[in-house]
């Protein structure tokens, strides 16, 4: 399902390196000045299809591609996703952005073969995009039980009700298929037997995009967050994912990598910030001295130095016990990724805005874009509280039983 056959995972890294060196970095305000001239902001940037023919081309394809499908392991993958984390929209040229990389990997292990057939080969492909709609503005998603977005059965048919938000993809023009999660049996005494996930393209009547929603201010067009509502929509009875009730299971085997791979990628974004903020350093002098030579700067760079290594080893750390045990059984290092990551690179990226100077908080830079991504993956797949919570709870029962 994938071009290239992974066999030198080292390779691929300079191989990678040497991909954005020559066609990403180049092009990064090409690509956003194609952005900005489209008529509609969430349709194709036409430099991202030159730039997926030639990423294909060179055998850098869907990178993500997990180990029990031919693909490279958690710990493989995580120097890559740091690499193309380092330009926000870089992922897609390589087929590996969120939340893509997830639903193919729900296709993977929970669609049927004709599910794969229609939805996962173009996924692969390239050709169509997809989203997750599991958050609601009603309820506190953080706890996913809260769902009340309604999924009943009808003959042949079920009948979906309710509203979704901060749905990624959902704008993009070449979305073509939701992944729903809804409550199928609300009276259900297990909680997490409740849900139900399932497929609904697009184009089914009553799948209304309401608005897009900013994060920050920014509407990370083309492929945008939105709210969406499901009003009567209906779809056949074997759109459903792997059966009533499996709706929490899927959603927890869906959520581990995806959490990590936001992990790798805002090391790529960081580092990159701390980088600029070097070079930044030495070319501004205030006061009769380089901004280089004053104390702050170099106590600012030291501690974001320190900041992303450490956080770089504990994303390793995690991805290797995946490979090891599996993502159910690493949701320790998965929870502790989870909260450390993302409010690092807050942090480390608000520093280097801040060395920038007023200029660090336009678009003139990467950074300001980057800091909003950090800023709602504190949110995404989870908030804080909840694996702080989670985490916290799993550690007192190790060590107190211990």
């Amino acid at each position: 399902m994938h071009d290239t056959l992974f066999t030198d995972p080292t390779a691929l890294q300079d191989q990678l390196q040497a991909f954005m060196d020559a066609h990403i970095y180049p092009n990064e305000e090409r690509y956003h000045e194609q952005l900005n001239a489209l008529p509609n902001r969430f349709a194709t940037v036409p430099l991202m299809e030159e730039l997926k023919v030639k990423a294909r081309a060179a055998g850098l394809w869907n990178l993500f591609m997990p180990a029990h499908h031919g693909g490279l392991t958690n710990a493989q993958y995580a120097p890559l996703a740091e690499i193309m984390g380092r330009v926000m929209w870089s992922p897609e040229v390589f087929n590996c952005n969120a939340p893509d990389t997830g639903n193919m990997e729900v296709f993977m292990k929970y669609g049927t073969p004709a599910q794969q057939e229609r939805w996962l080969k173009p996924l692969l492909n390239g050709e169509i995009r997809s989203s997750y709609a599991m958050t609601e503005p009603d309820v506190a998603s953080s706890d996913a039980t809260n769902v009340q977005t309604s999924i009943k059965r009808d003959g042949d048919h079920y009948v979906i009700n309710g509203r979704k938000w901060f749905i990624t993809n959902a704008m993009y023009e070449r979305t073509q298929i939701f992944i729903v999660m809804g409550k199928s049996d609300p009276d259900n005494p297990n909680r997490h037997l409740q849900q139900s996930q399932i497929l609904v393209p697009k184009s089914t009547p009553g799948l209304t995009l309401v608005r897009p929603l900013t994060t920050l201010g920014y509407d990370d067009a083309p492929q945008g967050h939105a709210e969406v509502h499901f009003d009567n929509v209906r779809v056949p009875a074997e759109n459903i994912l792997l059966g009533e009730g499996r709706g929490f299971e899927i959603a927890q085997g869906r959520l581990g990598p995806g959490r990590i791979h936001h992990c790798m990628r805002l090391i790529g974004c960081a580092q990159r910030a701390l980088e600029y903020a070097c070079r930044r350093s030495v070319s501004r002098t205030t006061f009769g001295k380089k901004l280089a030579e004053h104390q702050s700067i170099r106590e600012d760079v030291a501690k974001s130095f320190a900041e992303i290594e450490q956080a770089r080893l504990l994303t390793m750390k995690t991805a290797q016990k995946m490979d090891e045990v599996g993502a159910k059984d690493a949701m320790d290092m998965i929870a502790a990724t989870k909260i450390t990551v993302p409010l690092m690179a807050q942090t480390v990226i608000d520093r280097c805005m801040q060395i920038h100077g007023a200029g660090g908080l336009t678009a003139d830079y990467f950074m300001a874009e980057a800091f909003s991504y950090a800023r709602w993956c504190r949110q995404a797949d989870g908030p804080d509280q909840v694996h702080m919570m989670a985490l916290g709870k799993q550690l007192i029962k190790r060590y107190a039983e211990g």
